[in-house]
This record gives structure tokens, C-alpha cells and sequence, in this order.
């Protein structure tokens, strides 16, 4: 009977300290895998570099963010896909990108509809541009925040002022309806293709103009085979981090409360160095003068905004006349709070 006794306080103690041992053991900590399809030194890139820092900080042991740059995984086409399949946790792709999921991001491309990057970021901010986050949940997809890239501005190898300045010439878009409703309102032609081929396309004369942001232009060294280039601020190019909802809602609610903390951080950061990029790429344009800077006077960005009212009306029923009021409402009050300052 003791022999009997002592096996079964062994068996119980050995049972305690591997029970003590496995609640010693780290659990395997969550990866979060963050493509994108920029350089690490870019803003996007910055920004996705400071998330994984925040992270292995305020999660260590808990959560690992590994950054995959360059388009290692997937570029901004398969991305949302690979998202939806598993493949990847996180990604930053062109709000351009999200058409196959919803309509109601066309809004950012409504040619003259915002008034500035600042008017942007208020409506981003305010409680209609932080629903549109959701607005593809239907599609296991959820919006975490927007990223800045920039304001479009137009150029060409003649000056463009006025409305009728693009009328016959040819652009280059990306792939978006409202941009080529856009052209077509003041009797241009597009050529829809791929951002790699830009530089070929107006070197070779193959399109009179094009479109883009300031470090767009500048790091393709567009400025280099365009004459002019008119500061419009005339649309907007951001991206959405994004996530799916079935990994974005499987989190634990601390670690998720967590990482969206982390998140608003880095992307405060790395919207803060796309402003200042974008201005001291605008400055480097200038200095090389390669081409020369236009800028619209008030009386002649009402022409533009006049004559683009039609393409508004077009994809309203798409977009929502609430989000294009919200828009307008972002401008006012940025105007305003000029004003009172």
C-alpha cells in the first residue's frame, strides 16, 4: 500500500511541474505579415518599418510584424486577393485598387472636388471618411487607416490653365473610370497604362501629358520630358492599410486595441514625411528647371470645377451625393478655420 501511495504523490508532482512548465512556456506569438510595393526608405515604406518597431515594443513576445517591401509577396493587384485567401495579414495598396470591392472610393478621383491635402485629411477624418474604411466589409476586407501620398498635378509640353488648354491632347491615366470621364469632359483622350511605362510614353511622344504627385513626378524623373507642369492639386493619391476582417476580428481585443494604437502612430508619422516630401520634391523640380511651374488663379480653377460638375453627376449614384456633400463640407470648414486663424 506506501509503494502504492508514493507512485501516485510522484505521478502528482511530476504532473505539477510540467503543468508549471508549459504555463512558463511563451505561447507562439501572432505574425503579422505587412506587404507592400515601395522602397523602405519611402513614406509608406517608413511608415510600415515604424508599425513593426511599435509593435516589438508594446507587444514583444506577443505579436511579430514582419515587413515584406518592394513587392516581395504581391504586388497592389494580387494583394487584396492573397488578404482575402490568407496569404498576408496586412498591405497599403492605391485607393484605386479597391474598385473590384466597392464604388465609394471613386470619390477621391472626383476631379476638383477637394480643395487641398488639408481639405483631404479632414474628410478622411471625419466620421464619413472613417465609414468608408468599412465600406468593403462585404468582401472580408476592413480598412485600418489612409495613408498619404499626395495631390495630382497635371503636366504637359504646352501650358495647361484653363479647361480648354487639354482639348485633342492625349494623357496617360491609370485604370479608373471617373479619370477618364474626367479627361473626356474637357475633350481629352487617354491611354490607360501601367505607372512603369510613364517615362517611355512621353519621352516617345506617344502621349502629350499626364498625371501625378509631386514624388511621383519627381522620383520617375518625369519632370525631365514634360515642359510645363500646372499645380491643380486637381485629385487625390492615397492608399488604405488593410486587413480582413476574419483576422483583423479573430485578435484578442487588448492586442487588437494594441496594434490599431501602433498603427494611428505610424501613420501619423508617415503622413507627416509625405507632406514634407511632397513639398521638397515640388522644390526639386523647381530648382532643376527642366520644366517650367504653372500655378491656377482662383477665377481659373472655377472654370475647371464648373466644367467637371458633370463628371460628378455621373458616378454620384455610385459614390453617394452624402460623400461628395461631406467632401464639399471638408473644404468649408478648412477655409474657415483659415480665417479664424
Amino acid at each position: 500500500m506506501l509503494r502504492i501511495l508514493q507512485c501516485i504523490i510522484w505521478l502528482l508532482l511530476t504532473l505539477s511541474f510540467e503543468s508549471d512548465a508549459l504555463s512558463l512556456a511563451p505561447s507562439n506569438p501572432i505574425v503579422i505579415k505587412f506587404s507592400h510595393v515601395v522602397d523602405p526608405d519611402t513614406p509608406k515604406g517608413q511608415m510600415a518599418h515604424t508599425f513593426q518597431q511599435l509593435v516589438a515594443q508594446r507587444l514583444a513576445g506577443k505579436v511579430i510584424v514582419r515587413v515584406y517591401p518592394n513587392s516581395q509577396l504581391f504586388t497592389d493587384d494580387a494583394v487584396l486577393p492573397a488578404i482575402q485567401r490568407g496569404e498576408v495579414e496586412m498591405a497599403a495598396p492605391s485607393l484605386s485598387k479597391f474598385k473590384p470591392y466597392t464604388d465609394k472610393l471613386q470619390l477621391f478621383d472626383l476631379p476638383f472636388l477637394f480643395d487641398s491635402a488639408e481639405a483631404v485629411e479632414h474628410f478622411q477624418n471625419s466620421q464619413p471618411g472613417k465609414q468608408l474604411l468599412h465600406s468593403f466589409q462585404d468582401s472580408h476586407l476592413i480598412g485600418l487607416g489612409y495613408l498619404h501620398n499626395g495631390m495630382k498635378q497635371l503636366s504637359a509640353n504646352t501650358p495647361i490653365l484653363e479647361p480648354q488648354d487639354m482639348r485633342g491632347k492625349t494623357f496617360r491615366i491609370m485604370n479608373s473610370d471617373v479619370l477618364q470621364a474626367q479627361f473626356s469632359a474637357v475633350d481629352a483622350q487617354v491611354l490607360r497604362k501601367p505607372f512603369s511605362q510613364v517615362f517611355t510614353l512621353l519621352q516617345t511622344r506617344q502621349v502629350d501629358g499626364q498625371e501625378n504627385t509631386w514624388s511621383n513626378i519627381y522620383s520617375q524623373q518625369l519632370h525631365e520630358v514634360q515642359n510645363y507642369i500646372t499645380e491643380t492639386n486637381h485629385g487625390v493619391l492615397d492608399y488604405v492599410v488593410v486587413s480582413s476582417t476574419d483576422f483583423w476580428n479573430s485578435l484578442p481585443k487588448p492586442i487588437r486595441l494594441t496594434l490599431e494604437g501602433a498603427l494611428q502612430e505610424a501613420i501619423q508619422q508617415g503622413n507627416r514625411i509625405a507632406r514634407e516630401k511632397a513639398q521638397q520634391d515640388k522644390d526639386n523640380i523647381t530648382q532643376a528647371g527642366k520644366a517650367e511651374l504653372l500655378t491656377l488663379s482662383e477665377h481659373q480653377r472655377r472654370q475647371w470645377r464648373t466644367r467637371m460638375q458633370p463628371v460628378w453627376q455621373q458616378f454620384e449614384p455610385q459614390i453617394g451625393r452624402h460623400l461628395i456633400d461631406a467632401a464639399q463640407k471638408a473644404n468649408a470648414d478648412t477655409r474657415r478655420r483659415h480665417q479664424n486663424q
